[in-house]
């Protein structure tokens, strides 16, 4: 039986370190969807590409190979995992990610992936648009406070210069972009079990969800 587990939810919530753990325990490819976006936005950044200038955009993304090795993202033979998960990037990404043009090229990378192999996919439009046939979907978030601390944290253990308050603001105005954008924005797919991290641990949340797969397979 062919597995694909869908992960969707807001900035913050502990998707990916989930969706990681959900792919160890299964044996799945873990694809970080929303590492795909911000790989679009650091390369637009670099190239002065504002996110107006759409053709140039998916120009450059034609020219982008993106693949995964131990969970990082290797874009034209380069890992660049450090480089998309800095608050500069994080603040910028949502502009490009919005982009339908942008979106229609990385989805069809994504569902080319599912078809391939077992797969789990975190990002906002996972259950959604990518894998909407997907048996096992969850929506994982929790409060915009206790994401922007977890943020911060994991940033300050890594010595990026960052503000709370900051990274507060630009996970609340990120939320609003991502669940008000024209194409595909963030919701909760109506078959998909919804998860509230507020006052759980990763390991709490895994073990939700691997249960669910468990029952299910």
């Amino acid at each position: 039986m062919k597995i694909s587990v869908a992960i969707d939810g807001p900035a913050g919530a502990g998707k990916s370190t989930i969706a990681k753990l959900v792919g160890k325990k299964y044996n799945l490819m873990y694809i970080n969807t929303g590492a795909m976006y911000r790989a679009v936005g650091l390369k637009a950044k670099e190239n002065n590409l504002s996110p107006e200038k759409v053709d140039e955009i998916c120009s450059m993304i034609s020219n982008m190979e993106m693949h995964f090795e131990n969970d990082d993202l290797i874009l034209n033979g380069e890992n660049i995992q450090e480089r998309i998960t800095t608050p500069e990037i994080s603040s910028i990404v949502s502009n490009y990610a919005s982009i339908p043009e942008v979106r229609s090229r990385l989805v069809k990378l994504q569902q080319d992936m599912s078809n391939k192999f077992d797969v789990v996919m975190d990002g906002r439009d996972i259950g959604t648009v990518v894998l909407k046939d997907a048996k096992f979907k969850f929506y994982v978030t929790a409060s915009p406070e206790e994401r922007a601390s977890r943020r911060f944290k994991e940033l300050q253990e890594r010595n990026i210069e960052c503000s709370y308050d900051q990274i507060l603001k630009d996970i609340i105005d990120r939320d609003y972009i991502d669940s008000n954008r024209a194409t595909d924005p963030l919701r909760k797919a109506d078959d998909a079990i919804e998860i509230d991290t507020t006052n759980l641990n990763i390991d709490g949340v895994v073990n939700i969800i691997t249960e669910y797969i468990r029952k299910g397979l």
